[in-house]
């Protein structure tokens, strides 16, 4: 890597990590109820009745508003506990973190850019009338993730399927090196190591060549990954940058609207999108938790025109007012042989429409053979783990891969803890014995299939920006399938004595963080 790019990478870990995270806050508020109610012991004693009184009052109100909400049902039974176990403080962590205040204007920043930008990319007529009569169901389903007018399906789109992440870094770097006008690149984490340095050492290259470069990643990289102030010294190599939301302690809530997406794009005539972020693990440079298992695809056609879009949308969330067309009115090179319909599109936190579950909700009800899934977690919502079952028990080849070394053994167990259900009604369950599974697949009756960012959790179906692309027909499903066999080839089926032989402490976590599911 040359010297004169290699950014010093500072890692904030400890106490600053602490401060701002979730967990920070509820260390903070629990200390705080403890001192309150010795306080109030102290101090108050002979109004403790009516101060009571006023604290089940208020805690009844905001029950009854939870209740009323459209939040998912078990999201609804989780805070009813945290109230019932810990009163008032409990109504005061809901409060905050529904409340989102440092997402007010995120929130209605992007609600601006969806409404002004959902006319710049048209529906080609003729292309919906072809699917129509390849595939009505599909055509349903395009009808859902295209009502706002925004992300189009489009014919004639060779798409690459990338059954590691080593597989899509090698093409990114050829891909890179042809730029000409325009590389876009939106990460959940990026890291310094071998793979975000060849790929910084193009950028800068491409940047003094004129080419324009925009960078953008999670805030939530600030204190894990990067420096603070990363932005600015990529803006001393040429290279334009944003942080997405930068964490401010106790206004930021920890888990919620980060931007969870990949995508690249290159000249507005490829694009990649999957679930591998810009780090040495996930190109298996690094070890951590055995082999990593990612996925991804690379897309040429006129279907890049939607991963452009979902860039800029949150590039300029702050900014509603920018003109996108010298990006969108490039000419794409369909390739007229590519069989089938290609469809990104994203889900985002804010319009409290659950997209990516509904998306593989249409999979799963609507397969006629076979459903598989690879998924690094497991943590289900009601209609998403009947949906499964109900695929299962209607004589579906359901199966489902999940790591068989896990990154967050809290979350793992709480995986477990849906085992012996979805086993009870036919679904296949699979450990990937050589290590971590990142992998965010489903493909299904040799037709269709999505490759994005989308995991089987809350933070991805509720509390993140998140992408995927929706592929019907193309040449590139073959692939999925072949590789989802050939990974099943390395996994250790569950069976219900594995259940059994399960050790207490596995069972007692995960189902005590079963109980909060949602807030993980």
């Amino acid at each position: 890597m040359e010297k004169e790019i290699h950014l010093i990478k500072k890692k904030r870990k400890g106490l600053l990590s602490l401060i701002f995270s979730r967990t920070g806050v509820i260390i903070i508020l629990f200390a705080l109820a403890v001192l309150t109610a010795l306080s109030v012991m102290n101090w108050f004693a002979g109004l403790i009745a009516h101060i009571s009184a006023g604290i089940i009052l208020f805690n009844i109100i905001v029950i009854i508003y939870l209740v009323n909400t459209e939040m998912d049902s078990s999201a609804k039974a989780t805070w009813i506990l945290v109230i019932a176990v810990t009163s008032v403080f409990g109504t005061l962590f809901y409060l905050y973190t529904r409340s989102s205040l440092g997402s007010i204007a995120i929130r209605e920043g992007h609600k601006k850019l969806l409404q002004e930008h959902k006319n710049d990319l048209i529906q080609d007529a003729d292309v919906i009338n072809d699917l129509e009569a390849d595939s009505p169901e599909t055509r349903d389903l395009v009808t859902y993730l295209n009502r706002s007018g925004t992300y189009p399906v489009t014919e004639h789109n060779v798409v690459t399927y990338y059954p590691l992440g080593e597989d899509k870094w090698k093409d990114m770097l050829i891909e890179l090196e042809k730029a000409k006008h325009f590389i876009f690149m939106e990460y959940f984490i990026i890291d310094e190591g071998k793979m975000w340095g060849t790929i910084l050492a193009i950028l800068k290259r491409k940047a003094a060549e004129g080419v324009e470069v925009r960078v953008m990643y999670d805030g939530m990289c600030a204190f894990s990954t990067l420096p603070y102030n990363y932005p600015e010294m990529l803006e001393d190599i040429g290279i334009k940058s944003k942080m997405f939301s930068p964490l401010t302690p106790f206004v930021s809530t920890h888990y919620n609207y980060r931007d969870h997406r990949k995508i690249l794009v290159i000249d507005g005539k490829v694009g990649f999108n999957g679930g591998v972020n810009i780090a040495d693990e996930y190109v298996n440079e690094i070890v951590r938790f055995g082999h990593w298992k990612d996925t991804a695809i690379r897309i040429k056609g006129p279907a890049v025109k939607n991963l452009t879009l979902m860039f800029l949308n949150m590039w300029e969330i702050l900014a509603p007012d920018a003109d996108y067309s010298r990006y969108l009115d490039v000419p794409t090179e369909p390739c007229t042989s590519a069989k089938g319909y290609v469809i990104p599109y994203a889900d985002n936190p804010f319009d409290d429409d659950k997209v990516g579950e509904k998306v593989y909700m249409s999979i799963l009800n609507r397969a006629n053979n076979y459903v598989h899934i690879m998924s690094p977690y497991l943590i289900l919502d009601d209609e998403l783990l009947m949906a499964l079952k109900y695929a299962a028990e209607r004589g579906i080849d359901v199966k489902l891969i999940l790591p068989g070394i896990p990154d967050k053994k809290m979350v793992y167990n709480l995986a477990k803890r849906y085992f012996r259900t979805l086993l009870s009604s036919g679904v296949k369950i699979y450990l990937y014995t050589p290590g971590f599974v990142h992998a965010k697949v489903f493909v299904s009756d040799d037709t269709k299939a999505v490759v994005g960012t989308i995991n089987l959790d809350y933070r991805s179906l509720y509390h993140h920006f998140e992408c995927a692309t929706y592929m019907y027909g193309t040449d590139c499903i073959s692939d999925i399938e072949d590789d989802f066999t050939k990974t099943l080839s390395r996994c250790h089926p569950v069976t219900m004595e594995d259940i059994k032989n399960e050790k207490f402490l596995v069972r007692l976590t995960g189902g005590l963080a079963r109980l909060v599911a949602p807030l993980l």
